[in-house]
């Protein structure tokens, strides 16, 4: 493992929104363990801020305390991932059985669960891992792209035909009821993939405070206006999600890679700068 901190630039912000009386997200950004979450927690009696603020602690300081052990960008022999996708998946793992455990002990966090998405920066790659509907973007040049896939009810009915587009569903009255969260059974099913990341692109990590706020459209305008402040942009998603309605708690993380952070030059890397 290397540090990041010179080569990452990262910005973290949770508001409580103007419909809620309590926050139960969690946020986390490190730029030197290149790691950056978002959790969004759910349940009564503010359960839900208990199920996120495991998830979020669980998975960084399980990460914080494996990452300078292991080999960076080496390969699990088994799956293919490296190594770092498989720690943050167990990572998280390890965050479900947590919540999943303190929901039986406390009978007033029952029914708690919590949404969550990582984003592991290390050998210009980045290990993307989520459950439920917290997502990432990603912005490269002019175009942004969503990176994550929602674990919901809509999601489901777009899969399946129903609709063409997440909108359309929506338009239709379908109320987005998420099909997986942590705490909630014993075990999860974690979605992974790995990117290669180029120095500029800027990635958000949102709540559904923020995406059910405020358009694809005019996340993509507000990154790009603000793009030289990262702190900015973040604090402009925030107000705009406020203004229209704020009905959910609202949270984001800013990431940004400046140069290079190669460990060293793999095949599929030198390919990977011929085609680009």
């Amino acid at each position: 493992m290397i540090d990041l901190s010179d080569v990452l630039e990262v910005v973290a912000i949770t508001d409580v929104g103007r419909r809620r009386d309590h926050n139960e997200d969690s946020v986390g950004a490190d730029s030197a363990y290149g790691l950056v979450l978002v959790a969004d927690g759910m349940g009564g009696h503010s359960a839900g801020e208990v199920a996120s603020g495991i998830a979020a602690n669980v998975v960084y300081e399980q990460l914080k305390a494996i990452l300078p052990e292991i080999d960076s960008g080496g390969e699990d022999e088994e799956t293919g991932y490296a190594v770092e996708s498989i720690k943050v998946k167990e990572a998280i793992e390890l965050a479900n059985s947590a919540i999943n455990q303190t929901a039986r002990n406390q009978p007033e966090c029952g029914g708690m669960g919590t949404t969550i998405v990582v984003g592991l920066f290390y050998d210009n790659r980045m290990t993307i891992a989520h459950v439920g509907d917290s997502r990432m973007y990603r912005v490269r040049g002019k175009r942004m792209e969503q990176m994550t896939k929602d674990h919901s009810l809509i999601q489901e009915l777009v899969d399946k035909g129903f609709y063409e587009t997440v909108e359309e569903a929506e338009e239709a009255g379908n109320k987005n009821l998420i099909t997986r969260a942590l705490g909630v059974e014993e075990r999860v099913d974690v979605d992974i993939h790995e990117e290669m990341v180029r120095p500029g692109d800027i990635y958000l990590l949102c709540s559904d405070g923020v995406t059910d706020m405020i358009t694809d459209e005019q996340i993509h305008l507000t990154i790009n206006q603000f793009r030289d402040n990262l702190k900015q942009a973040a604090e402009k998603l925030v107000t705009i999600a406020n203004n229209n309605g704020g009905k959910d708690n609202i949270s984001v993380v800013l990431a940004r890679p400046t140069r290079d952070f190669a460990m060293r030059k793999h095949w599929y890397g030198r390919l990977f700068d011929w085609f680009n």
